[in-house]
């Protein structure tokens, strides 16, 4: 069994594709319309046939409330590993993006915290 397709609900699915492809580095697998919103995918450019992170609509009635909440408690929606934490830290700071948490040593783990811009705080994480 593999993690085929995930998701991260976002309240604009231009501005997500804007942020996860030209921030973070994602690249665009598929995009088909559906009415009002498309389905909309993003992944690794290091493993384009790996897992795909879905950028789904916040249209739902029971996620925004759920975002705010996760949000207010400082808990990410999605975890992102990285190679080095502190170089993707000073890279994103210089581009713009706000982070909640800067880099953080917790065990086997190095994270970071950031907002996506789109109603999500993200992590990433650097396993040693």
């Amino acid at each position: 069994m593999r993690i085929n397709l995930t998701s991260v609900f976002v309240d604009d699915q231009d501005k997500a594709l804007r942020f996860y492809t030209e921030m973070l580095g994602f690249v665009k697998k598929e995009e088909v319309p559906l009415g009002e919103h498309r389905w909309l995918t993003v992944v690794s450019p290091e493993q384009p046939e790996g897992t795909e992170l879905v950028l789904e609509p916040d249209a739902h009635p029971a996620v925004r409330p759920y975002k705010t909440a996760l949000v207010a408690d400082g808990i990410p929606a999605a975890s992102f590993a990285v190679d080095n934490v502190h170089a993707e830290y000073e890279r994103l700071h210089r581009l713009g993006v706000r982070f909640t948490k800067e880099p953080l040593a917790t065990g086997p783990v190095t994270i970071a915290v950031l907002d996506d811009t789109c109603g999500n705080l993200i992590q990433l994480a650097q396993y040693h």
